[in-house]
């Protein structure tokens, strides 16, 4: 039984270690990685083109509209008999007698038409595809201020991914290190030179840091999967591994520094408010004439797939509107409104995002006191564990106190390693906003 309990054992940590492919990667790898296939940047991207084709239909303000027909109709209206008759070429001189007038006989036509309408001048056009462009060029400013986030949640994910394989790196050394003290108080048991208790002590002491390790390789995998989700990749069976461990870095700061105005997302916010300015101008110019062409060409028989007879229409129109119950005028206040808002939520943003920079740089402050304080604690509580486990083997201290320090010792590492991350995550959002 026993040998069967060891190579189910052995089986379960095989499996374990091979079902999953450990991916190494390096930080500068990641950031070259392509990120146009992030969903939020599609999105984005998707967002962009939908206003480049919304631009399409602005063609319409330069190219001719052209419609084709083929009509059948069938008719013994007097006026629309003779004209049909004559559209078709064929009155003759008894068509004139009163009778025939009157009371025509029933007549076929086929009708085939073509008619062109070409706009010339139409100024509220003009100005409403200005506004299209410079809504498009808005949202492809977005676009890449969406990249430069992504980038930024990658960094940030990276550092992540390097925290939960330092913790667990931490606890496994802190496991090793209380085995290595469990076989002493076993050795000391045995010879009746303590307690029962106090070799509980460190079987629990061995299960707590078993379970913290578990939860610390379910971190691991899920910094994993959560950089594989914004690269867009199917993670499978693989578990990315940073080529580099987590450590401090050092970012200089500015108290006083103020908001980048060309930041993208400010150029975008900004350049919205000209798009506005434009749909105003749109709004007012349907006052303004507009000059318009018009022509067609038409056959008519009346049989079938026979063209006998044609004629042709063709003009230029100049017409404004003088007044259209106010419509025009509503929508000029609405788009004034409508930039007005833009204009105060602009302010707020810039406000906020000035408060998220200073903000930024006092947590990259308190960070590094806190790097200073939590390195600090960690090696004295390395010193205090030395001490006791050096007066532990001369029989002076208790195996509590020995567990204790140890405990202190492995969390004041993990303090020590998380105030780092929270140091870095700091800089690289303190970059972010101005870059």
């Amino acid at each position: 039984m026993r040998k069967i309990a060891l190579l189910v054992l052995v089986f379960t940590a095989y499996t374990e270690i091979f079902s999953q492919d450990i991916v190494s990667i390096a930080r500068a790898d990641l950031e070259t990685k392509a990120t146009d296939r992030n969903l939020q940047v599609k999105m984005a991207r998707k967002e962009a083109e939908l206003a480049r084709a919304e631009l399409l239909g602005t063609r319409s303000m330069y190219l001719p509209d052209v419609n084709a027909s083929y009509t059948f109709s069938n008719t013994n209206n007097p006026l629309y008999a003779f004209g049909t008759k004559l559209n078709q070429e064929r009155i003759t001189m008894t068509d004139f007698d009163p009778d025939h007038l009157n009371s025509p006989e029933s007549i076929s036509n086929f009708a085939t038409k073509i008619e062109v309408r070409q706009p010339i001048i139409n100024m509220d056009a003009v100005y409403l595809k200005k506004a299209g462009q410079v809504k498009s060029e808005v949202l492809n400013i977005k676009t890449e201020r969406t990249k430069e986030y992504v980038q930024f949640e990658l960094r940030k994910s990276y550092m992540m991914l390097q925290l939960a394989y330092k913790m667990l790196e931490t606890l496994e050394d802190a496991r090793q290190t209380t085995i290595a003290d469990k076989k002493v108080i076993d050795n000391y048991y045995r010879n009746g030179m303590i307690q029962k208790s106090e070799v509980l002590y460190m079987d629990v002491r061995i299960s707590e840091i078993d379970s913290q390790i578990q939860t610390a390789k379910s971190n691991i995998r899920n910094a994993s999967d959560y950089l594989y989700f914004l690269l867009d990749e199917d993670p499978g069976n693989r578990i990315l591994k940073p080529a580099e461990a987590l450590e401090y870095t050092e970012y200089i700061t500015d108290s006083g520094t103020k908001l980048n105005q060309n930041r993208k997302d400010l150029q975008a916010y900004q350049k919205s408010l000209e798009a506005y300015d434009w749909l105003i101008k749109s709004s007012k110019a349907k006052f303004l004439p507009r000059l318009n062409a018009f022509g067609s060409f038409e056959m008519y028989d009346h049989k079938i797939a026979r063209f006998n007879a044609n004629g042709y229409l063709a003009g230029i129109q100049l017409s404004w509107n003088v007044f259209d119950g106010l419509k025009s005028r509503s929508e000029q206040e609405k788009y004034k409104a409508e930039r007005s808002r833009a204009q105060t939520e602009i302010e707020q943003y810039v406000k906020k995002g000035q408060l998220e920079l200073n903000k930024a740089d006092r947590q990259i402050e308190d960070a590094a006191s806190k790097i200073n304080f939590t390195k600090q604690a960690w090696e004295q509580s390395k010193e205090a564990y030395r001490i006791r486990k050096n007066r532990y083997d001369q029989g002076l201290e208790k195996s509590a106190d020995l567990l204790s320090a140890e405990t202190l010792m492995s969390q004041k590492e993990l303090e020590y390693q998380q105030a780092v991350f929270e140091y870095n995550v700091a800089g690289e959002y303190e970059k972010f906003l101005t870059k």
